[in-house]
């Protein structure tokens, strides 16, 4: 994760402005900041989306390819994640300083699509045990300016909405052997349903209260920080703690009770492919 110093007396002005439900910015604990989202804005690839949250930047790159389908699920289509954390987003990100960031993101992505209910993966096979789709999904971190995982799941699901992939007729001779043809009309093609594609919500834990949307010095004053995807159903399909602190009870009931308003919120602009809803744009919170 990136990093920022800070003296403790910016830390000690951070956390008791929490306290008082007023961040450094100006909004609330459960305020998000602007988000925009615009899709295909990358020409060779299948659906594109890049996402501006704050002053972090990523861009989502999704790419069709045929392949073959896994031996134990072998009438599904399946997803490829790769992330790469530039090293123009933090200084310590040169090199290989990313690696490790990149693969903990490309987990939590793997374990939110590892469901049924997130993408129809039938939907990507062209012939049972031998063809289907493989979406390749490579995600790029701009900037880094905060809350890396919430403006990730929006970008991905942009993306997705944004995939069109290329409608395929399976012909067969009187042989019995099997051809692959592909349609030549760029509209003839199949479009994914995110209608129940989860977005994250990152509640970070500073002092007694949590705060939603951090930036990069909200970050380096939490010890403890919990992911939870949600469906704009309301629907948890994965949750897991991050940092070194821990959580009680109490305060992890507390913070699920917000997950569901912010994430019908956040589920609107991945699937929409356009500005959050008007509350993000003033700082205004849901409630």
């Amino acid at each position: 994760m990136a990093f920022v110093a800070l003296s403790e007396a910016e830390k000690v002005y951070i956390v008791h402005g929490v306290q008082e439900d007023l961040r450094m910015d100006g909004r609330g604990c459960e305020d998000y900041r602007c988000v925009e989202v615009e899709t295909d804005v990358v020409s060779n690839t299948s659906g594109s989306a890049r996402v501006k949250l704050g002053h972090t930047d990523i861009l989502v790159g999704v790419k069709a390819e045929m392949g073959t389908p896994k031996l134990e699920k072998p009438n599904e289509g399946y997803l490829e994640f790769f992330v790469d954390c530039s090293a123009n987003a933090a200084p310590e990100f040169e090199g290989r300083g990313g690696d490790d960031l990149g693969t903990e993101i490309a987990n939590t992505l793997y374990r939110i699509f590892n469901n049924k209910s997130s993408i129809d993966l039938k939907s990507l096979c062209i012939n049972p045990r031998e063809h289907c789709w493989i979406l390749y999904v490579d995600v790029l971190l701009l900037e880094c300016g905060g809350n890396l995982f919430d403006a990730i799941s929006i970008a991905v699901k942009a993306a997705l909405f944004n995939t069109r992939i290329p409608r395929v007729r399976v012909l067969e001779d009187e042989e019995g052997l099997k051809d692959i043809e592909l349609s030549d009309d760029p509209y003839d093609c199949i479009q994914l349903s995110v209608e129940n594609v989860p977005c994250i919500v990152t509640l970070c834990k500073i002092g007694y209260r949590h705060v939603v949307d951090a930036t990069l010095q909200e970050e380096a004053c939490s010890l403890a920080s919990l992911l939870v995807s949600v469906t704009s159903k309301g629907v948890v399909t994965c949750m897991r703690k991050a940092g070194k602190g821990s959580l009680d009870p109490e305060s992890i009931f507390e913070m699920m009770e917000v997950r569901l308003v912010l994430g019908r919120c956040l589920d609107l602009a991945g699937s929409a492919g356009c500005l959050l809803p008007p509350w993000s744009h003033c700082g205004n919170s849901p409630h």
